[in-house]
């Protein structure tokens, strides 16, 4: 019985989640994730620490892209994330100049179909109540780099947008 509840709530869990972008209005799609077993060799190989060193897309130079409904995706490059694999959990912060100053926690996962699944926390709210999320396409991924890419409506056309994910290497000692 305890199986088939938690195998419920991680199914709901995939399907409430949904990819938002907008250029001018905000185009919703929502997908529901076929494969809702983990990846977990995918999971490990992000634990850490992470910059998006570029965020591009087709007629970047004209059209503005609403990222995460948060801010221009240009304001993300620059953008810190943590990701911590063994319970799915981190953060974002944005810190560009001339964009809004952002923080926040998230939950994160990514699926076989190499779907990444991303919840963005608010601060004091429990991720388990938060039904809406974002669905991205992992590619590219190597020890010191990937990529995330969302799928956006521009004009009726589907467009890709590429978050370029560069390792921050500690210098520690």
């Amino acid at each position: 019985m305890k199986k088939a509840i938690t195998l419920l709530m991680v199914t709901l869990f995939f399907f409430a989640c949904k990819s938002t972008s907008s250029t001018t209005s905000t185009t919703v799609k929502s997908e529901p994730v076929a494969n809702t077993k983990l990846d977990k060799s995918s999971q490990v190989s992000i634990k850490g620490d992470w910059t998006i060193t570029s965020v591009t897309y087709p007629g970047s130079d004209y059209i503005k892209v609403n990222s995460f409904q948060i801010a221009d995706s240009k304001c993300f490059v620059g953008s810190t994330w943590n990701f911590i694999s063994n319970n799915n959990k981190g953060s974002m912060s944005l810190t560009k100049s001339d964009c809004p100053a952002f923080s926040s926690p998230i939950v994160w996962s990514i699926n076989k179909d190499g779907v990444f699944v991303l919840k963005i926390v608010e601060a004091g709210v429990k991720s388990k109540t938060i039904t809406q999320g974002y669905l991205l396409r992992v590619a590219n991924q190597t020890e010191a780099s990937f990529q995330l890419i969302d799928t956006i409506n521009v004009g009726g056309q589907t467009k890709e947008v590429t978050y370029q994910f560069e390792k921050i290497i500690s210098t520690k000692n």
